[in-house]
């Protein structure tokens, strides 16, 4: 029987929300099957655990029964070819796909198809960025993106205009020279939230397939090994394991490349590097927890295109990090802390850190009388040019922060996330012209970024980082960061390696003095619940635990005589918790409320035992960001 196609187009709008990206009229190709089941591939789409899904030719058998050895995993899954498959709606992600579809539209090729799937519910509600945004990917990706010419224009930009730099003691603050590097004229403070659902419409306009709320979790392999696409999880599946009434399979998309622009520590990345063995000639990541609020504050204190950074209090010196505030909006202020995760002190709260930050007179004098409106955190990419991995693999490649290009210094990575999905999307394009059906490996890509101003900018700034891993903690740091800012200016004939993996650095509690931290006034700091309902994060409670352990008694035994209950205070959304129980040997219990998780990998990077792994929950589930 012939192939058969059918408009997704028509099934998606069954679902689609007032706030749902659009998706462009594509057409799935249906293998050719018996007549008797080609009749479900027309089935209306139906909306389940808020994803956006369609009912395949299997649909029949995928509800439960009373055969409890059922496993849903051998039930066929429905596949689409499309000829690139992007995991991953960021900057990256989006900047690819656009670069993608600009090139196929311009020689013609109209049916070039790329494929886009995000894990979050819409574009953007994933997304969490300071941001001071340098425009120059954008700039040449979109050149009229900020155009008063353009009535599509980005219109949520707010110039940066002054910038400070201060070191904080207890109660002052002392003035900082500013690095070149952090010179901030001609960037735009904005939310990276809304530029992220703008450059999603972008994107179906030059005709991207976007799919949200589909949470890609197995990278597919062909009988050599190479990666051919990738698979979305199960729907409907029980905390138990156990196939529900409402259980369908997920989805496989093949594609000739596949790009992963998953952000920092994704986790089908951490599968294509250990396969590939991608950290064969560079050091491990390593990372910094950044968390934020969105505060309005009144008028009188308002200071449009402010943007502030400090070091020093509250963060001990032997922990690296630093917090911001920037002036962005109408009467809107961003501020945060970002903690390098190789601190060593288990009795350290990265969240407790930052409430004690905000009530500081240099933060606190802003946003008294003020209201906090948004929360959020997320890990981010510290390592830089030494921890670079190889990013083409067979079959395809990592882009953005999935690779690891944030220049840290500079605290910018949007601009080179981007240009790392441009240099993709065009290594994609010229090789997939010149290779219509065998193995396609992305050396171009690999020789683009060495020669693009990527490598160049972290190159020049690679040392700063593992400079602060000395004798003098953060004072030696800083004078090294100084001298090779203003003097070695990145062209010093030696690298220095990092520490010790952030895993690794933490010390035993029996180790290190106990913090404290002061009970919330409700007022600037919270408690970790509220914050966490500020972020707008749902999960549905009766799905497999996407944080995933083993042996939780297991796990107690070998984290609590050591640590205390690390986890209770590196995870910024109260996942964690260790509670009392005689019945256990050691008095406590591990529990992990996966409902709270604002999927910011914290755990899977910072537990000593390496014992906790991130996966994807179902899609369209997790946080919901508004202006972050």
């Amino acid at each position: 029987m012939a192939s058969r196609s059918f408009p997704v187009s028509l099934a998606r709008r069954a679902f689609a929300s007032p706030r749902s990206p659009r998706v462009a009229s594509r057409t799935i190709p249906l293998a050719a099957r018996p007549l008797s089941s080609l009749w479900e591939a027309y089935r209306p789409a139906v909306r389940i655990a808020g994803q956006r899904r369609a009912f395949s030719a299997t649909s029949r058998s995928r509800f439960a029964d009373v055969d409890e050895t059922f496993d849903p995993r051998q039930q066929e899954r429905e596949s689409d070819e499309v000829d690139v498959c992007i995991v991953g709606g960021g900057p990256a992600g989006l900047s690819a796909a656009i670069r993608l579809k600009q090139l196929a539209n311009e020689a013609g090729n109209e049916d070039f198809r790329v494929l886009l799937l995000e894990k979050a519910g819409e574009l953007g509600d994933h997304i969490v960025s300071g941001n001071v945004m340098e425009p120059s990917a954008l700039n040449e990706l979109l050149p009229d993106w900020n155009s008063e010419d353009n009535p599509n224009r980005f219109e949520h930009t707010t110039p940066a205009k002054v910038d400070k730099m201060r070191f904080l003691t207890k109660n002052g603050s002392i003035p900082l020279p500013k690095p070149p590097q952090m010179n901030n004229h001609g960037n735009y403070i904005l939310s990276l939230n809304q530029l992220v659902k703008w450059l999603g419409e972008r994107a179906e306009e030059v005709g991207v397939e976007i799919y949200p709320g589909f949470a890609a979790s197995e990278l597919l392999y062909d009988h050599e090994g190479v990666v051919k696409g990738v698979a979305t999880n199960d729907l409907g599946i029980s905390r138990e394991g156990k196939p529900k009434d409402s259980f369908e399979r997920g989805m496989e998309f093949h594609a000739r490349v596949t790009l992963l622009g998953e952000g920092c520590h994704g986790s089908l990345a951490k599968q294509a590097i250990k396969k590939y063995d991608l950290r064969r000639d560079s050091q491990h990541q390593t990372y910094g927890l950044g968390i934020k609020e969105i505060w309005e504050i009144q008028p009188e204190k308002f200071q449009s295109g402010l943007i502030a950074h400090s070091l020093g209090y509250p963060l001990p010196t032997d922990t690296y990090g630093g917090g911001w505030m920037y002036h962005f909006g109408d009467n809107l202020v961003s501020i945060g802390l970002v903690v390098g995760l190789d601190y060593p002190n288990p009795w350290l709260a990265p969240y407790g850190e930052f409430q004690k930050m905000k009530q500081h007179p240099f933060y606190r004098e802003f946003l008294e009388g003020g209201k906090c409106i948004s929360y959020g955190a997320r890990t981010l990419i510290e390592g830089g040019f030494q921890s670079i991995p190889k990013c083409a693999f067979p079959g395809g490649a990592l882009i953005g922060d999935t690779a690891g290009f944030v220049n840290l210094p500079k605290i910018k990575g949007t601009h080179t996330a981007m240009r790392s999905g441009m240099l993709a999307a065009e290594a994609s394009w010229d090789a997939l012209q010149g290779n219509q059906s065998g193995t396609v490996f992305l050396y171009d890509y690999e020789d683009k970024l060495r020669n693009s101003s990527i490598w160049t900018e972290l190159k020049q700034v690679r040392n700063m980082r593992p400079s602060f891993h000395n004798p003098l903690g953060l004072y030696g740091g800083v004078l090294y960061s100084g001298l090779t800012a203003y003097l070695f200016r990145g062209k010093e004939p030696w690298t220095f390696k990092h520490g010790k993996p952030d895993h690794a650095a933490t010390k035993t509690a029996d180790q290190c003095k106990k913090i404290e931290y002061p009970k919330p006034d409700g007022k600037i700091s919270f408690d970790i619940l509220t914050s966490v309902s500020r972020s707008g994060t749902n999960h549905e409670e009766d799905q497999p635990v996407h944080l995933q352990v083993k042996d939780w008694d297991k796990h107690t035994q070998m984290e609590w005589p050591k640590y205390k209950g690390v986890e209770n205070r590196f995870c910024p959304a109260g996942v964690y918790e260790y509670v009392e129980d005689e019945s256990k040997d050691l008095g406590v219990r591990f529990q992990i409320n996966a409902q709270n998780c604002v999927h910011c990998k914290t755990c899977d990077i910072k537990d000593p035992s390496q014992d906790i792994n991130w996966s994807t929950p179902q899609g369209g589930e997790g946080p919901k960001y508004v202006l972050t």
